[in-house]
């Protein structure tokens, strides 16, 4: 609710605007007319948000029903509203897992595809939409309902894949899901010294593990620059797990919205990091873990966006290529210090093949997501990442953006042209359009 009384409506970043959802059951009836859709809300910035001269948006997450379920091959189907943590309470026991899951499982399988999510995996399983979708049922911006995959109309499902749902409205999602031998991971987690061991360790373990991830202390500077926890892990054995069952995880929930000064205190984030670097005494620790606080460690808490204050936060999420070199995350990482971009959560992925969506995020070489409150010269720290991302040859994710400008997408991206070609045929009125649509892709308000 606006400070003037009228509902508003927010992405994860709590960066809201006039605007309220509109639930169903029947997302066939409610996507008629409606300008957008979106799922549980969890991307950060605006691309799920109503453009100005609309103010609703369908919610799809009561329509969230299983269509088809192959028991043999993992093959499944379900309404755009189905939830990844739905999923995993179903079928995780019982031997099965999404092939690409992103670092929440508060999220629906139209919303994964919309983003192309990726995860933890994306060196060995890719991104969830380009590599486990098979196919896709939709409303288009003129009303028909159709069906595209890879095959059939191949140029519509790969402009959806990625497309911030910008090419109509997703009712169905099929994909195919993974078979494991247990519920539990094996983990090992290692400090590293910096950012350089950092990058190599994370190729090296890409080699052997399918998942691996890590936290950096985006706080230090000189030689100890990038240093930070390194976590690897696969799917554990039933030998290893000892046929131990997955208990269900306990969550707490924050419930107040935290005060602006306690993460415009440097200390705060300086004392958090430094006590989350040295509490891993051991340099190189060996556990059974559970897949919640392996893939999803911010689930734990419920509502944890509200940390960040009234003002809200955004996420920056870009990817600097191979042929950058190994410098080009020294060189973000200098620059997000020397602009005061502190944060409690800053993580950094390896990258493989590029996904296959038109806009889909990640291309081969390492992925940097840092989180920071809204404040006064956001816009300015965001514009000047941007130009070092542009520089390197980089670009930045559209599922976390809320602040970078129209042409500073325009250079990161050249297969921007193509994606807008596919608006252009299928949507010539932009019918179906966001917040985001209109702030980077010049649609009509």
């Amino acid at each position: 609710m606006s400070d003037r009384g009228e509902p508003t409506v927010a992405g994860w970043g709590n960066l809201a605007v006039p605007g309220r959802e509109l639930l169903s059951e029947d997302l066939e009836r409610a996507t008629r007319s409606a300008v957008l859709s979106r799922g549980l809300g969890r991307s950060y910035g605006d691309s799920s948000l109503p453009p100005p001269s609309r103010r609703e948006v369908v919610g799809t997450r009561l329509a969230d029903r299983i269509l088809h379920w192959d028991g043999r091959t993992g093959l499944l189907r379900a309404e755009a509203g189905f939830s990844l943590w739905e999923f995993n309470r179903l079928f995780l026991r019982r031997g099965w897992f999404i092939g690409s899951t992103p670092g929440t499982q508060f999220v629906t399988l139209g919303g994964m595809v919309a983003s192309d999510v990726h995860g933890k995996g994306h060196h060995s399983h890719g991104c969830f939409g380009s590599r486990h979708v098979r196919s896709l049922r939709m409303r288009l911006p003129a009303g028909d309902l159709v069906e595209c995959s890879p095959e059939r109309d191949p140029e519509l499902f790969w402009a959806t894949v990625g497309g911030m749902g910008l090419t109509g409205h997703i009712l169905e999602v099929e994909c195919q899901t993974q078979a494991i031998p247990s519920p539990w991971i094996w983990s090992e987690s290692e400090r590293v010294d910096d950012i350089d061991q950092f990058i190599a360790g994370l190729k090296e373990a890409g080699k052997t593990w399918p998942f691996t991830v890590g936290w950096i202390d985006c706080l230090s500077r000189g030689k100890h620059m990038g240093r930070g926890l390194l976590d690897r892990g696969r799917w554990a054995t039933p030998e290893e797990t000892g046929g131990r069952p997955l208990p269900v995880t306990r969550r707490l929930t924050l419930p107040f919205m935290f005060p602006e000064w306690v993460l415009r205190w440097r200390l705060t984030t300086q004392a958090f990091n430094t006590m989350w670097y040295w509490r891993h005494i051991p340099r190189v620790k060996k556990k059974l873990c559970h897949p919640d606080s392996f893939f999803y460690p911010l689930d734990a808490i419920l509502q944890w966006n509200r940390i960040y204050g009234r003002r809200g936060f955004t996420q920056y999420q870009c990817v600097l290529p191979n042929e950058a070199g190994q410098g080009a995350a020294r060189r973000f990482l200098d620059l997000l210090t020397r602009r005061g971009g502190a944060s409690f959560l800053c993580v950094i992925k390896d990258a493989a093949a590029e996904g296959e969506g038109m806009l889909s995020f990640l291309r081969p070489g390492i992925s940097i997501a840092v989180d920071f409150a809204v404040r006064d010269d956001t816009q300015k720290l965001i514009d000047a990442l941007n130009e070092l991302v542009i520089a390197e040859g980089g670009r930045i994710y559209l599922s976390k953006d809320a602040f970078t400008r129209p042409e500073h997408y325009a250079a990161m991206d050249p297969r921007l042209p193509r994606f807008l070609a596919v608006r252009d045929r299928i949507d010539p009125q932009r019918i179906i359009r966001s917040a985001q649509s209109v702030r980077m892709f010049g649609d009509p308000p």
